[in-house]
């Protein structure tokens, strides 16, 4: 088990160190609650009633509502500033008797476990409540809110068990128990017959959930005759918001490229294959825009807009505009393309802008 909180009981100028425990804990199959059709699961979100977006948990406040309808907002350092007197201590009020405490009040149980150095002290204050058969009542802050607690003796161990408010307790109001009722002694009789045909010593082991251990059966026979289904595998997998964002991205990042493909095969249908350059003479900026890429900064070949691939920077890198490109070509290609240069009408030399 794993401690819950750490104090000190204290009674008179006794001080015991304590970890509590939880002492219970409800079994249940855990079942879900999933769209039939489909198995996915049903999620539930936060949100706002006034601009309908998810709420974040960092977002949420605690607001109380006034009787001519104001609101009042209490965010967490509000609620820090609180007095709690009894934090991290239980105070003990007074020593009762067993009996005078109603098992309606009873509410949580916890376990107490003493630190190492303080055996002796629980020792005697187990004792104590056990040889007296009283109960100590506490005060103690758990979960950020004062209760009121009992301290009682089981087996070996003080539990601390926490009790309701007086005016957390319904009354009981029921007015056809107000209407005299006649109970003859032979009916009461017969009655006390059957309580006592009935009567023995209470022992919880000897019950069990006779509705879980159905559930169980039909769980595992379902499996034994292969009626299940694969865990489906839809957008949100894994059950939390953040993630289901991510598989919507990825999602539509691969309907944009998909998209993107199909309307380059279209575009490209009537055109001619643009051919690689050269680099015999480097073309204006003007001429060079609509098919050349990004390159990376160490000069790396990229792929332009239009499918063809793009020149090279410059020798340094920084790919300035207006200069010959650096003829990366062999002595055989250059004199090759200085003869097709010569053989062709000269053209005019644009003044790189």
């Amino acid at each position: 088990m794993r401690a819950i909180w750490k104090g000190a009981v204290a009674f008179g100028l006794v001080n015991v160190p304590v970890k509590l425990y939880a002492a219970t804990g409800e079994h249940e199959v855990p079942l879900h609650q999933v769209h039939s059709t489909d198995g996915g699961r049903i999620r539930y979100r936060k949100t706002c009633a006034v601009c309908g977006e998810t709420v974040e948990m960092d977002e949420i406040a605690k607001g109380y509502e006034t009787a001519d309808g104001e609101l009042v907002i209490l965010t967490d350092e509000d609620l820090a500033q609180l007095p709690l007197a009894t934090e991290r201590e239980i105070e003990v009020v007074e020593f009762v008797p067993q009996d005078q405490v109603d098992p309606i009040l009873l509410a949580k149980t916890y376990y107490l476990e003493p630190e190492r150095t303080a055996v002796k002290p629980y020792a005697l204050l187990r004792e104590a409540l056990a040889t007296t058969e009283r109960m100590a009542v506490v005060k103690v802050a758990l979960r950020q809110r004062e209760s009121m607690a009992v301290l009682r003796v089981r087996d070996d161990v003080i539990c601390l068990q926490t009790l309701l408010w007086p005016d957390e307790v319904r009354a009981a109001d029921f007015p056809v128990l107000d209407s005299e009722v006649q109970v003859r002694p032979q009916e009461l009789a017969m009655a006390s017959s059957l309580v006592e045909s009935l009567a023995g010593d209470f022992d919880p082991s000897g019950f069990e959930d006779s509705y879980v251990g159905a559930l169980e059966s039909l769980i595992e026979a379902k499996v034994a005759t292969g009626s299940t289904r694969e865990m489906p595998a839809a957008e949100g997998a894994g059950g939390r918001e953040g993630e289901a964002e991510v598989v919507d991205l990825l999602a539509a990042l691969q309907r944009s490229v998909e998209k993107a493909r199909g309307d380059r095969g279209g575009a490209g249908a009537g055109e001619k294959p643009a051919r690689r350059a050269t680099g015999t003479r480097a073309r204006s900026r003007k001429d060079a825009t609509p098919d050349t890429g990004t390159a990376d900064e160490g000069g790396e070949k990229a792929t332009g807009t239009e499918g063809a691939p793009a020149r090279r920077r410059g020798g340094d890198g920084t790919g300035s505009s207006g200069g010959r490109a650096k003829d990366a070509s062999t002595p055989r290609t250059r004199k090759r393309a200085s003869d097709e240069d010569a053989s062709a009408p000269a053209k005019p030399r644009r003044r790189a802008s």
